[in-house]
């Protein structure tokens, strides 16, 4: 009858092998990235939360992008409006001496055409552009919200429309980021346009120059009224930053506490793999011994 070596014993030492060397590569990879949670197998509770953790963290870097980009945008629209109060101001002043009564028509019809001046300034300041879109056209980025028109009695007409653009910055929360050019700079009962072409007018006239000086200050107070609004939408861009920078750095501590590596105890469980790969070797030789013994005899 020949004989016959057991397979058995061969395949348990081999199986062990493979166990001690996955133990071992698994602590070598953990000590190398740091994290103890490489790939889904290794915890599949841990790894199902850190993909939410992640994709969470990766929305909250998406919305501080559009917080970057809105604050800038918001920032020239305040400035521009601050330049826009300068020319009324200048307007006002304008207005008051137009009204002494000491000048002589040449010095109004100087001071008009300074006050003409004004009016293309504040038409370019309505103009204004960022990153190639319209601010002050409601949402027709793409079209210059005023142009010279004849045919108004400002000489001014609005192809913007009343709407509002919103950007998202939080989950749920969309913030209003510009305000029509209707709504600030040809507003029906307080139009800058209007007020500088009437004061022009009446310059050139001698008209009612008086009058104009309070449609003018009408024009000014609604345009420093509208501009509180891009001051009101930077505050929130702010909290809403500040909102989202301790969310992500709790969001940050939540995913190391779940894929960071125990330095120490990955060491440790190094150790205690190499040490039974090695165990495991040795018993494999001397199994390998004892049967060629028993083969012999």
């Amino acid at each position: 009858m020949p004989f016959r070596v057991n397979p058995d014993p061969a395949r348990t030492l081999m199986a062990a092998l493979a166990q001690s060397r996955d133990q071992e590569n698994r602590a070598l990879e953990e000590i190398s990235s740091g994290r103890r949670v490489n790939t889904p197998s290794d915890d599949p509770a841990a790894a199902a939360s850190l993909v939410q953790v992640s994709a969470r963290l990766q929305q909250n870097d998406q919305f501080t992008r559009n917080i970057s980009g809105l604050r800038a945008q918001l920032q020239v629209a305040d400035s521009t409006l601050s330049s826009a109060t300068v020319v009324l101001t200048r307007a006002i002043a304008l207005a008051t001496q137009g009204a002494n009564g000491t000048l002589t028509q040449a010095e109004r019809n100087a001071l008009a055409g300074e006050v003409n001046g004004l009016k293309q300034q504040m038409l370019s300041l309505a103009n204004l552009t960022f990153q190639g879109n319209y601010v002050f056209a409601g949402t027709k980025v793409n079209t210059p919200p005023y142009v010279l028109d004849p045919a108004q009695p400002s000489g001014v007409r609005y192809d913007g429309n009343a709407n509002a653009n919103s950007v998202e910055i939080a989950t749920g929360v969309s913030l209003p980021v510009n305000l029509p050019g209707s709504q600030i700079f040809s507003n029906s009962s307080a139009d800058a346009f209007q007020s500088l072409a009437d004061l022009e007018n009446a310059l050139r006239t001698n008209g009612n120059i008086a009058a104009t000086v309070t449609s003018v200050k009408n024009a000014f107070d609604n345009l420093s009224t509208q501009r509180v609004f891009y001051g009101n939408a930077l505050n929130r861009l702010n909290a809403s930053e500040n909102f989202l920078s301790r969310e992500s750095l709790e969001l940050s501590r939540q995913e190391s506490d779940l894929a960071a590596a125990d330095l120490a105890e990955t060491i440790s469980a190094l150790t205690k793999a190499q040490n039974a790969h090695q165990a495991i070797l040795q018993a494999a030789g001397r199994a390998t011994r004892l049967t060629l013994l028993d083969f012999l005899k």
